[in-house]
């Protein structure tokens, strides 16, 4: 009878030992190579299942801002439309967005105008959210992919900001165009 632990030292025990070490090694190699390229992109910035125009992403959130001027009863909107990179600076997916200006009430009525905006647009099937922390006495709504952000001007007394953000779904390459921020005031009612 061989002595008592010179099993542990055969050949093929020490290759099975090897072989599972080294198949071990291998995998967990490999789930962190897949898990880190993904992490690398992520979710947010993937290309879409289902793209949206450059025309339909714009259209996305003028309806939503439409909404606001009309279910909110903004007074004086003036609003500027720019299709940004959802990625980096100027790199695809992009997203449609609106920067939009209104009247508010004296600061001391601004909450409850606020509060009336909110329940206005609730009733269209907006959801609120909750309030932005960078923007005090703001609000957060959002509704089929579009997130708005309102909230009183810090800089302009008597005026409020409404920012409006579409999908990250235009997957059209624009990285050559010229941009920049367009006036869409005059198409804000209709």
């Amino acid at each position: 009878m061989p002595p008592a632990g010179t099993w542990l030292r055969s050949t093929p025990f020490v290759a099975l030992i090897a072989a599972a070490l080294a198949l071990s090694l291998v995998l967990g190699v490999g789930f962190l190579a897949v898990h880190r390229l993904r992490d690398l992109r992520g979710a947010a910035v993937e290309a879409p299942a289902v793209p949206l125009s450059d025309a339909q992403a714009e259209q996305q959130v003028l309806d939503a801002a439409r909404q606001f001027v009309g279910a909110g009863r903004l007074k004086t909107a003036t609003g500027s439309y720019l299709l940004m990179s959802c990625k980096n600076a100027d790199e695809p997916p992009y997203q449609g967005a609106i920067y939009l200006n209104f009247d508010v009430p004296p600061l001391a009525r601004t909450p409850g105008y606020f509060t009336e905006i909110v329940a206005a647009l609730t009733e269209l099937g907006w959801t609120e959210g909750q309030s932005p922390t960078n923007h005090p006495g703001g609000r957060t709504l959002t509704r089929d992919g579009v997130s708005a952000i309102f909230y009183p001007n810090p800089d302009i007394a008597g005026r409020g900001t409404l920012q409006l953000y579409g999908e990250c779904r235009d997957v059209t390459d624009h990285r050559m165009d010229t941009t920049g921020w367009t006036d869409i005031t005059d198409r804000l009612h209709g």
